[in-house]
This record gives C-alpha cells, structure tokens and sequence, in this order.
C-alpha cells in the first residue's frame, strides 16, 4: 500500500514527560508561595478587592537567562518600593509568533542557531522562571503552544493569549483550564469581540484532547477559567486606549455581562511600535483613572536593560547585553522613572478606587 501519512515528517523525537521534567527542576516552596500569592492578589484586583494596578512588565522575550535574571533583581526592588499602589509582575515570555518566518523564542530555539533544542529550551525556562519565582517576583507569559503550560504552568501567575490566538478554539479550550487569571487581547485589527467571545468561552467547561502529566494523550476537562479579562494592544494601525476607545470597550463587556476589566498594553500599536512612547500610553491611562475611570486594573510594557532592539547575529558573542531581539523596548532607567511616577500620581487615587 502506498503511504499515506507522515508524508511531511521527517522525524519524531520524544520528549521527556511534564512530570519527568517537574522531577528535574521540582517547584520550591519559596517559588510556590510566590505564584500562590502573585495570582491571590490578581484575582483581587479583578474582583476589585485591592485597590491597586498590577503590571506586566519586562523584555518582549527572554533570549539570555543571565541578562534577564540581572533584569528581575531589579524588577524585584522596584516592585517593593511600589507596592502600595502596584503590583509588577514580570514579563517571562519564552514563545513567540511569527507572521512567516524568525525565531521562535527561547523554549522552540535555546541556542538561536535554529538548531531547536526543544528538551533543552523547556528545561532552561523552567529554571529560569524558578529563579525569578525564588526572589518573590511573579512571572507573567503568553500561552502559545498548548502543551507548554504542563511543563511551565505551575510557575505562572498571569497568562496572556495574543491577538493572533484569542480567536482560535484550541487556546480558548486551554484558557478555560489554566490556573491562572487570563488577558485576552484585542484582535490586531483592533476590535475587542474577539476577545470578548474569547473571555466567554473560557470561562465555561471544556472538553478536548491534550497531554496528561504523564506524558499520555488524553481528553483533558476542564471547570472553566472565571478571570478572563481584556487586553487592549491598539490594532488596525490606531491605538485604543484613549477615553472613547476605553468607554466603547466598557459598553462591549457590559453588554457581555463581563466584568468591567480593561488592561492596556502600552506597546504595540498603542505605542505605534514606538517603544520611547510608552510612557506617554501610560500617564494617559494615569489621567483616566485621575478623571474617575475604574475599568482600567492593568497594565502592560515592554522594558529591557537597554532601549532598543537588535538583530541575532551569525556571532552570538556580538550580542549587545540586555537589548531584545525581538521587538524593541524601553530602558531601565525609563521603566524605573515611569514606575516611580505612576506611583506618585496613583497615591491619591486609590482610595477612591476601594
């Protein structure tokens, strides 16, 4: 008989379990109390039991473990000296989606020479996100492929699924058994139904095929995920986070039956894909809240130890240090300054958000 699959396949090439890989590098306890704690005070926020904004914030992506350890120490200072009107959590994100081709991040590519270790790029994230859960920062990341959250998920405190993917079944069914409160964001031609019918279908019971703990194919069930919220990244060449774009959201959930959660990503087209206007989207946002505005709970920015961006080099030792390789972000000394002020201009404002 002629073949008539895996015609496109040129080879499989099996991968250790989630549970042999948890075994390898097993959840501590300080890491434990830290992702318990981080999505704790999320869900809070969003039940708008804590007054606060949380914040996403971190590189576009994590390419060298050493640079963004050096990054979450930092992180970890300024997150305490904030906490009284912010909770930072950091920005880990080790997937990412490409419109043709490029790389595909630290889990798909850990060596960056297209080699795809993949078994190695999963067990590098999880020690990464190990050492940042160890210093008490809780770590945020885009769920992209769908059996990534059983190797990682324990070490997750918040979960954004991109424009690209809130419209897709397979990362809603996901969404709906993540332990994690999820940011859908806006579809990229910048309308939020998408992601409102997302933030919907996550938070009913699902039933589809998936991987159990032991590595064996199975049909995964799930409660249904009731910390859905929307992200507003800007999309179709304009931003949405100005006050009518913000109104026309709140009425789009109302309508739902959603809660008033709006978190706006102050990159993307937000920013125009103009990293240095960032902290522009995010003292607009500061000035919403300032005039009375109550749906906004989050934000997100994208910030390295260097502004900027880099193409990877054939030489990877002609790496700049602590600059993204992907899109490009704000600096350190610009995230703390931004931070800082956010702080002082919410101070008086949070009384009234309680």
């Amino acid at each position: 008989m002629q073949p008539t699959e895996n015609l496109n396949i040129e080879a499989f090439e099996t991968l250790p379990t989630p549970e042999e890989v948890h075994a390898r590098l097993p959840l501590t306890e300080a890491a434990a109390r830290t992702v318990v704690e981080g999505r704790r005070t999320l869900e809070r926020i969003l039940d708008r039991k804590d007054p606060r904004l949380f914040v996403v914030v971190g590189p576009c992506s994590i390419h060298d473990p050493v640079a963004g350890a050096d990054y979450a120490r930092r992180l970890k200072a300024l997150a305490d000296e904030v906490a009284d009107t912010m909770v930072l959590v950091m920005r880990v994100y080790f997937e990412k989606p490409r419109t043709s081709t490029g790389w595909k991040g630290y889990i798909n590519d850990p060596r960056m020479d297209d080699t795809f270790h993949i078994e190695e790029g999963l067990q590098k994230a999880r020690a990464f996100l190990l050492e940042v859960n160890g210093l008490g920062l809780p770590a945020g990341t885009e769920a992209l492929d769908p059996i990534a959250p059983q190797y990682l998920g324990d070490l997750i405190a918040w979960t954004a699924i991109g424009a690209r993917t809130s419209e897709s079944q397979t990362h809603r069914e996901m969404s709906s058994g993540l332990s994690t409160p999820v940011g859908f964001k806006n579809g990229t031609d910048g309308s939020v139904d998408t992601a409102i019918n997302a933030i919907l279908s996550a938070a009913s019971p699902h039933s589809f095929l998936g991987l159990s703990n032991q590595g064996r194919s199975s049909v995964v069930r799930t409660r249904g995920n009731g910390y859905g919220h929307l992200v507003l990244r800007g999309g179709g060449d304009r931003p949405n986070y100005d006050t009518v774009s913000i109104a026309m959201a709140e009425q789009a959930l109302a309508k739902a039956k959603l809660a008033r959660n709006i978190v706006v990503d102050c990159s993307h087209a937000n920013s125009g894909k103009k990293p240095e206007l960032q902290p522009l989207v995010l003292r607009d946002c500061l000035n919403q809240i300032a005039c009375g505005n109550r749906s906004i709970v989050g934000l997100m920015l994208e910030s390295f130890l260097e502004a900027g961006n880099q193409s990877i080099p054939a030489d990877l030792t002609q790496l700049k240090y602590g600059c993204s390789v992907t899109d490009a972000c704000i600096d350190w000394s610009t995230t703390e300054r931004a931070l800082r002020d956010a702080q002082a201009a919410l101070r008086p404002l949070l009384q009234a958000r309680s």
